[in-house]
């Protein structure tokens, strides 16, 4: 049996463990399938802690065909899928101003999927109702993921996640 959620509480919070970068591109992929449009995930980890599989696997469940990359020198890419995906880099960005001239609330208010990396960066720029997933790395090829909702739009969507079978035997 694979790594299953823990029940969504009154807080808005699901965690689980990931075993490598397969697994987090399967929780990424779920994470997409479900998503209708006008979320908001912003991603927090270190550097190699697993936010570009995560993002790799939400747009392979949108319908995006083509490999997300890490857009760290463009700092935002756009995929076509089932709703566009804008993926935004700001490891690179240290200018709050820089940030808001992205125009990123152009792309999670106009009904596509905006992730964003290092979204620390940004936390005082984005709206209170998002989805927050921080990775923690807690071995080689281990991480715990935790995704919380800020709002209502974002508790609706790990409501409808449910519990996730990423694979893994056992």
């Amino acid at each position: 049996m694979g790594a299953l959620f823990k029940t969504l509480n009154d807080t808005g919070r699901l965690e689980l463990t990931t075993q490598g970068p397969g697994e987090t591109q399967a929780l990424g992929r779920r994470l997409g399938e479900v998503m209708e449009g006008g979320e908001l995930a912003l991603m927090v980890g270190d550097l190699g802690a697993g936010k570009t599989c995560m993002t790799q696997g939400i747009a392979w469940g949108l319908g995006v065909d083509e490999y997300a990359r890490s857009p760290t020198f463009v700092l935002v890419s756009e995929y076509e899928g089932r709703h566009t995906l804008f993926h935004a880099d700001l490891y690179r960005v240290d200018d709050p101003l820089e940030i808001e001239d992205l125009g990123l609330d152009e792309t999670y208010g106009g009904g596509g999927v905006c992730v964003i990396e290092w979204a620390e960066k940004a936390d005082s720029l984005l709206p209170p109702d998002h989805l927050r997933i921080t990775f923690t790395v807690t071995g080689p090829e281990e991480r715990v993921v935790e995704l919380r909702a800020g709002g209502p739009k974002h508790l609706a969507l790990l409501e409808r996640l449910g519990e996730v079978d990423l694979g893994r035997g056992g």
